[in-house]
């Protein structure tokens, strides 16, 4: 496995100060973020742009396993969601223009619906995954979706259904257990069910149960990334494990992207030495 940082932690952050924060600290790889609000906000990626950052990736010797586009596909403006949905073509197309390995990277994105029912919005979901999915198999990129709190996709047992469903190599998940550690659910419960449809992972920290909960930065809970990340390697997974640092902790008035990065990475090293998994580089 190997430990990245996304800039998701980093919506102001220009990407070469970013980059060099990475690296400098000693990850593996990064996410790059490009929703709306980021300096690399998709909209703002034009030809020169992208050439510029394909070429400060490789200047810093960093892997960019996914990227992240979220966009809802539960939006109920007509107008809204073709926008959406051709945006995450957009980041599809993005993920191909920046692939720099043998595989292209990830899309990672949500379902939406915030807070809508699952029985009502299923099929719906199921339908707009699939005209994504049909797209991205045409340019061999995966999508991947991740389970979130507040969302109608929370649990495993919907993210099973749905991955039966739309029945494509190119659907798998983005796999964040801290959405499931706030419902109570264990490591023991989640990996060996989702690990085998994970794509990416991430991981932050946190502390109480939903409703009554905090999401924070590595290191600032009690997770046990020792028991984490020895049971996604005997589930089967060899990829990122990496860091996202939550809206929930942004919005501090005295938060510092670069401090996060710090701290999480020294929480996440460490994790990986106790655990005796030797990271790939």
């Amino acid at each position: 496995m190997k430990l990245g940082y996304s800039t998701w932690g980093m919506p102001e952050v220009p990407i070469d100060e970013a980059l060099d924060c990475i690296k400098g600290l000693g990850y593996d790889g990064f996410e790059l973020t490009v929703i709306p609000g980021y300096t690399t906000d998709l909209d703002k990626l034009d030809a020169s742009e992208v050439s510029r950052i394909k070429r400060l990736i490789i200047d810093h010797d960093l892997e960019m396993p996914a990227i992240s586009a979220h966009r809802s596909f539960l939006e109920e403006n007509p107008r809204i969601l073709r926008k959406n949905m051709d945006q995450l073509k957009k980041a599809i197309d993005l993920a191909l223009e920046l692939n720099l390995g043998v595989e292209p990277p990830a899309i990672i994105t949500i379902s939406g619906g915030h807070e809508m029912d699952w029985d009502d919005v299923k099929d719906i979901l199921l339908d707009r995954t699939r005209e994504l999915v049909d797209y991205a198999s045409m340019k061999g990129v995966i999508i991947a979706m991740e389970p979130h709190i507040f969302e109608p996709l929370d649990s495993p047992d919907k993210v099973l259904w749905l991955i039966e469903k739309v029945g494509s190599p190119f659907f798998k998940i983005n796999f964040d257990i801290s959405h499931f550690d706030v419902l109570g659910l264990s490591i023991e419960e989640t990996v060996p069910l989702l690990v085998p449809h994970s794509a990416h992972t991430h991981v932050k920290d946190q502390k109480g149960r939903l409703p009554n909960h905090e999401f924070l930065i590595p290191g600032e809970g009690e997770f046990d990334y020792v028991s984490y990340l020895k049971a996604v390697q005997s589930a089967g997974y060899d990829g990122f494990v990496t860091v996202e640092v939550s809206v929930m902790v942004q919005r501090r008035p005295d938060y510092d992207p670069f401090a996060a990065a710090e701290l999480s990475y020294k929480t996440l090293s460490q994790a990986f030495e106790k655990a005796g998994i030797e990271r790939k580089r």
